[in-house]
């Protein structure tokens, strides 16, 4: 399957059964959206009115309507995120459900083929990964975008000049986070590889313990472990520094976009093409999208680490027997059953000579 038919199969057997519960959690976003933006333009009437003009009517009033918007926001928040951890982990437990119940089922050569460990790593890690697709990837997503438009909304009302050159910086943030989005697929196939090598190992190693003993390989099997551990080791250490590789790239491109930013505010402002309420309100709005427009930049590494998961889940719950139960057949009935023993006897000289 690809990464299309993966969604929607995600979609359609796990997700849609929650769907007013991730519409609930988009509609707090949009709350969300609209109070993050709300303290951005409260920095405009804050400036002119409380500190430029000196407007005593209005020093109570700002304050609070900037308390009560971060209040909101916190709170939107807060109940976003407790509905998609619901959701998330509705959709584990039907995912496990449903690999165990196909796993019980499923033909003894499909089981021989592929070693428990595997399955092991299939039912905890690669389910991990999905669950944290559904609800970090849809949160993220809905709550994200919906923020990023509300404070462009800000910085376009303040001066759609700078908006315009802020807005030049998210494509290179996406560019940036579709090329590691793809490297990450690759690990992430690697790393799950690595880990059902070491479950398979573990679970021989406690099965076949005495046998170990009693051959005394426990030395022989240490250096085995530490190999199956440093391998692990390494690749889920390639892993977490792909992830933090995003940190540099934004970190410069938001240096590069305030610097500029500032250079060509003050020449606005010196001008007169610009007021101070206006520039600090701009740039409350463009550092406070800059959170949003980072999730988004990596959001494309938990889509990529949940489609990879999916890929090894869903074959083994949609796998077909080769021997299946025809459930049109009647059930054998036996009724008043007993076991005839006829000409039974017991050879007492051979057992004699064994002993």
């Amino acid at each position: 399957m690809n990464d299309i038919q993966v969604l929607k199969r995600l979609y359609k057997s796990y997700t849609k059964k929650y769907l007013k519960k991730i519409l609930l959690s988009v509609f707090f976003s949009l709350i969300l959206a609209g109070s993050t933006s709300a303290v951005a333009y409260l920095l405009d009437p804050a400036i002119n009115h409380l500190f430029v003009n000196k407007e005593k009517a209005l020093i109570f009033i700002i304050p609070i309507l900037i308390i009560l918007a971060f209040t909101i926001k916190g709170l939107s928040l807060y109940i976003a995120k407790v509905i998609m951890i619901g959701v998330s982990e509705d959709v584990r437990k039907d995912l496990q459900s449903d690999m165990f119940d196909s796993l019980i089922k499923a033909d003894t050569e499909v089981i021989d083929n592929k070693h428990s460990g595997k399955f092991i790593t299939n039912l905890t890690n690669d389910v991990s990964m999905i669950t944290n697709m559904v609800s970090t990837g849809i949160l993220n997503l809905f709550k994200d975008s919906f923020t990023l438009i509300g404070l462009l909304c800000v910085m376009f009302y303040q001066n759609w000049e700078l908006a315009l050159f802020a807005i030049i910086m998210i494509p290179l943030a996406s560019f940036a986070a579709k090329r590691l989005g793809k490297r990450m697929f690759k690990v992430t196939n690697d790393q799950m590889q690595k880990a059902g090598v070491l479950n398979t190992y573990l679970i021989e190693i406690f099965k076949n313990h005495k046998l170990m003993k009693i051959f005394q390989n426990e030395k022989y099997e240490k250096l085995r472990a530490e190999k199956f551990i440093y391998e692990l080791k390494e690749i889920s250490k390639k892993i977490s520094i792909i992830f933090v590789r995003s940190s540099p790239i934004m970190e410069t491109l938001t240096g590069i976009m305030i610097g500029l930013l500032i250079y060509i505010s003050a020449s606005m402002i010196l001008t007169e093409e610009l007021q101070v309420g206006n520039f600090f309100s701009f740039l409350a709005a463009m550092m406070l999208a800059y959170q949003p427009v980072r999730s988004l930049a990596t959001l494309n590494v938990a889509i990529q680490q949940g489609l990879s998961g999916a890929k090894r889940v869903l074959p083994v719950i949609d796998g077909k027997n080769l021997i299946s139960e025809n459930i049109n057949d009647k059930d054998l009935v036996v009724s008043n059953g007993t076991i005839d023993l006829k000409k039974l006897h017991l050879n007492t000289k051979k057992m004699k000579k064994k002993f």
